[in-house]
């Protein structure tokens, strides 16, 4: 049966197969969190928790990732669920570009596929913070408009309101409430973002396939052109952070260090499946400035270094 089919399709069909195999475990985690967090994060909480001063709290953001680590696949949904809980965009958007980078694993990793060098771990850390700290400054006293989609704005009054009440029963863990729930939006969450990483994979899958991957090679004579040449490949690939350190240090010979650190930050920050998964709870416009945003920050850092 599967002899007919051409080779790219087959191809396609188990780069699409990895994408998703390696997604799914941290997707699940990230709707396990965003559960936790409907349940049991009230905003009172969060207030408490967060410093008043909005520079301490795009930083608090940054550091909140190598304690509380998590995948760019599963990111977005526990982003989603902070700023319904009255987090500051600032402290949620700083917390999503660097907890795929700045947590313990991806450090690891990185320190591993090169060769044992602390250089391209300390860089990447680097840069991620960088790129947080000017993206938080840039929604803490530029932005104007909505995050959140209209239709979603409503939603945090219901969700508040649940979380409330869940929070007021979760003493009574006889019952099991607080937990029930806990499952029951994580499966929701799951599901729903679980399409988006499907078509995600589909589309990156696609464009490995048949984007001719020599000819973007050849695009990168010049330093400047060699770091966006490394952009576009980073948002193509759509790796997981665990994984893109290997790939990154295989293109080293080929591009020289600047472009492939510009590789290993732009990736876990944007890929295909990230900003489907983003398209289905942010507006559009604040999603075309976000990205925009850090693919200047990070080009230019990346040719600086």
């Amino acid at each position: 049966m599967f002899q007919s089919l051409p080779n790219s399709v087959l191809q396609m069909s188990v780069i699409f197969l990895s994408i998703v195999i390696e997604a799914l475990p941290f997707v699940l985690l990230g709707c396990l969190i965003s559960g936790a967090l409907q349940v049991f994060l009230t905003p009172e909480r969060v207030t408490k928790i967060l410093p008043k001063n909005k520079l301490a709290s795009i930083a608090f953001g940054c550091g909140l990732g190598v304690f509380f680590p998590s995948c760019e696949c599963g990111i977005v949904p526990i982003v989603n669920q902070f700023v319904k809980k009255d987090v500051p965009v600032h402290t949620a958007f700083a917390f999503m570009l660097t907890a795929p980078i700045v947590n313990p694993i991806v450090i690891f990793s990185t320190f591993i596929a090169f060769g044992n060098s602390a250089k391209f771990a300390f860089l990447r850390v680097m840069g991620s913070l960088i790129v947080a700290m000017i993206v938080g400054i840039w929604l803490a006293y530029f932005n104007q408009h909505a995050v959140l989609k209209q239709r979603l704005t409503a939603a945090p009054h219901t969700d508040d309101h649940h979380g409330h009440h869940h929070h007021g029963h979760a003493h009574d863990h006889s019952k099991g409430q607080p937990f029930k729930a806990l499952l029951q939006h994580s499966l929701d969450e799951f599901f729903d973002t679980g399409r988006y990483l499907i078509i995600g994979g589909l589309i990156a899958s696609a464009m490995q396939t048949y984007l001719p991957t020599g000819l973007m090679l050849t695009l990168g004579s010049t330093k400047l052109l060699a770091v966006l040449v490394m952009l576009l490949l980073a948002l193509t690939l759509s790796l997981c952070s665990e994984a893109d350190a290997f790939i990154g240090s295989s293109l080293l010979s080929l591009f020289g260090a600047g472009p492939v650190v510009g590789f290993l930050v732009f990736g876990p920050m944007v890929d295909i499946k990230n900003l489907l998964m983003m398209k289905r709870y942010f507006s559009g416009r604040f999603i075309a400035s976000l990205v925009g945003l850090v693919a200047v920050v990070v080009s230019i850092y990346a040719w600086v270094v």
